[in-house]
């Protein structure tokens, strides 16, 4: 039996990326795990010293539940180099590669929208892209 993973994304500011990751991804916050009744009882169950605000973290998961949890934590250093591993957003389009590249391009374009920045456009492959904190990611074919 393959191991479920979660990933993790350190930040300054997790509502804004939390936004911005539920837009990309379509995933939603996940509610705190039985029998907490909010995020801010469950991390006080484990640091009582901590007050458990919602500005430090967020929660995301997928809805159908077949993609990995996302954690995005408030962190006190700032990003300092390349990212070492990085998300990969697969756009599902039939037809040939003219089709693939435009859908490619219009999700790209829908994420700068949403407050993500195009890096590098590879053509008729993929698009290489950073969030609102600089966090790389591609957009590609799927």
């Amino acid at each position: 039996m393959a191991a479920r993973i979660d990933l993790t994304l350190d930040c300054a500011d997790a509502r804004l990326l939390a936004a911005f990751w539920k837009t990309a991804l379509g995933y939603v916050d996940e509610p705190p795990p039985a029998p907490f009744a909010t995020r801010a009882e469950w991390i006080a169950h484990y640091d009582p010293e901590d007050d458990g605000g919602e500005e430090d973290g967020a929660w995301l998961c997928d809805p159908d539940g077949g993609g990995p949890r996302l954690s995005i934590l408030k962190v006190p250093e700032p990003k300092t180099a390349k990212n070492r591993l990085h998300l990969d957003i697969r756009v599902r389009v039939p037809g040939g590669p003219e089709e693939r590249w435009a859908a490619i391009r219009a999700e790209a374009w829908r994420l700068v929208e949403a407050g993500g920045r195009v890096l590098t456009e590879v053509d008729g492959h993929h698009v290489v892209m950073a969030d609102p904190e600089g966090n790389e990611f591609c957009v590609a074919a799927g």
